[in-house]
């Protein structure tokens, strides 16, 4: 077990190494930021004055240097967008608010999903089944920012029932909430029906219905954990895949999150923060993986790493 998760954490590493160096290449493809900051009459001396401030005008191989420098000392540099600003404060400002959305839409993904993902599987070929899989078809279907733009149009404009956008109590986070983990809800149902299809027609279920013991046992203790292993990878996933893709709802509903403010940071081509916001969704990304392949072995005790 030690072996398999030093391996996977040494992997995590290049994985990481790989994504910060590409993003920083591609962060200096799309322009230079001098042309959206400053304006059109600036001087050449104001210019290479700024250059040499920011380090924009050393070559590209000595910038890079640079940034890995600063990145292995934990500085993340200085926004360039936000005078006054550094990369590390602006992100510890957001992360709070990205952090709450995708716990809740995560909450929202699982408590809808396990249960009528099991439900749907012990109703085979019934309309609750038919209904199930029509709300599993529209969810992977749409996209995320039409069914965020849909609930805001229904439950902010037409009832008044929650803000359009924007942040504060716990009205405003619901649409978003609910928006960002419709997507997930759809697809962890199918998971967790096929798995649950699965375990149910095993000999060991066969038997203890024969033993006379009760359906809801034999659906919930010895069905729904060994169906939960291949669902609980993508729950597991979720996680990350919801902060990284909480960056279009945050921008529908202008949540003030990291997703927010990394596309504001393209706008105005700050490449230090979009490299610091891309290297902590990249991290939370290989850690939360590195978790869950951890946790197979405690769910299921057939499988053994070495």
């Amino acid at each position: 077990m030690q072996a398999y998760i030093l391996r996977r954490v040494a992997q995590g590493i290049l994985a990481i190494f790989v994504i910060c160096t590409v993003t920083f290449a591609l962060a200096r493809v799309s322009g230079d930021p001098l042309n959206v900051l400053l304006p059109e009459e600036a001087s050449e001396e104001q210019i290479a004055l700024i250059k040499a401030e920011w380090g924009l005008d050393k070559p590209i191989h000595m910038q890079y240097l640079q940034y890995l420098g600063k990145l292995f000392r934990g500085d993340l540099g200085e926004a360039i967008a936000w005078p006054n600003s550094t990369a590390t404060e602006l992100i510890v400002q957001r992360l709070p608010n990205t952090v709450k959305l995708s716990a809740l839409a995560l909450i929202v993904s699982g408590v809808i999903a396990f249960p009528v993902g099991v439900l749907v599987a012990i109703k085979k070929d019934t309309p609750f089944d038919y209904v199930g899989k029509l709300f599993a078809i529209l969810g992977q279907s749409a996209p995320t920012f039409a069914v965020g733009l849909i609930l805001m149009w229904i439950f902010a404009v037409q009832l008044n029932f929650f803000p359009t956008s924007g942040s504060g109590g716990v009205e405003y986070i619901i649409l978003p909430a609910l928006a960002l983990g419709y997507y997930n809800v759809a697809a962890l149902m199918r998971l967790t029906r096929s798995s649950m299809l699965e375990v149910l027609d095993t000999e060991y279920v066969k038997l203890a219905r024969i033993k006379g013991v009760p359906e809801w046992k034999v659906v919930w203790k010895h069905c729904f954990r060994n169906a939960l292993i291949v669902p609980l990878t993508y729950f597991g996933l979720i996680g990350a895949v919801l902060i990284t893709g909480s960056v279009v709802i945050e921008t529908v509903f202008a949540w003030p999150g990291l997703g927010h403010l990394v596309i504001k940071a393209i706008l105005f081509r700050d490449y230090v923060v979009v490299q610091a916001v891309v290297l902590l969704f990249a991290t939370a990304f290989v850690i939360i993986n590195i978790m869950v392949d951890v946790l197979y072995a405690y769910i299921d005790p057939r499988i053994r790493y070495t």
